[in-house]
């Protein structure tokens, strides 16, 4: 299987899942690759939380392929717990069914991309690569159309009393939307890269860019009068 190495050390990876049988198959096509060192595991949120505390830097997990449905605590509350505690581990969302609403959901609380479980071992390592180079991972046309509802709605003005200097951040740049609205119509990176003229590295970059606006402004209070009108 041919992939490229992007750091020098091995990449860190965690597996958060209820179920031993999906820990076991994610954590075997993690094995397949050379350059990823699967370092840590835990059954549901709770317990991810209580195992990254107090964790050396150098055993810390990079990125953590996280379940949403799991008792005592899902994959949505950890993720916004550990995201403020934990601002270099990136969180990868890991689903049986495509519930764009819970995936959106997760994604305001700090994830950086989403997976059906039944992905390929390449496709986990493709969204790995992409979040370690780009910081995020490539997005979905209803992910992206939730995105750009959401984004497109947060005022200046709203965001800059809450926020102050994240205030700039919040609000998607011309591109940004363009790339979205390409994205919503199901291009992928490189054929909005064709159309627009930029490099399908830009093309990620702006991508990643909007899922750190996302992340900001799930903390913003905008965000929060916005889910109350309904507008998300």
């Amino acid at each position: 299987m041919r992939h490229i190495i992007i750091m020098n050390t091995s990449i860190r990876i965690g597996i958060v899942d209820d179920k031993a049988i999906n820990r076991n198959t994610i954590g075997n096509k993690i094995k397949q690759f050379n350059d990823l060192n699967l370092c840590f595991s835990a059954v549901n949120g709770k317990d991810c939380l209580n195992q990254l505390n107090g964790l050396p830097l150098g055993k810390m997990p990079q990125v953590i392929f996280m379940d949403i449905e799991m008792p005592e605590m899902d994959g949505i509350q950890a993720i916004s717990l550990a995201k403020p505690l934990y601002p270099d581990l990136f969180f990868i969302v890991l689903t049986i069914f495509d519930d764009d609403d819970k995936i959106f959901e997760a994604i305001k609380a700090g994830a950086s991309g989403y997976l059906l479980k039944d992905e390929n071992a390449e496709a986990l390592y493709n969204a790995i690569t992409s979040i370690m180079i780009y910081g995020g991972a490539p997005m979905s046309a209803a992910i992206a159309r939730k995105a750009m509802d959401l984004l497109s709605k947060a005022s200046l003005p709203e965001v800059s009393r809450q926020q102050g200097s994240d205030a700039i951040t919040s609000v998607l740049s011309q591109r940004e939307k363009e790339i979205l609205q390409y994205t919503i119509t199901g291009y992928d990176a490189k054929r909005i890269a064709d159309i627009t003229g930029i490099s399908v590295l830009t093309v990620r970059k702006h991508i990643a860019n909007i899922y750190q606006k996302l992340h900001v402004n799930s903390k913003a209070q905008a965000m929060r009068i916005a889910y109350k009108k309904g507008l998300i």
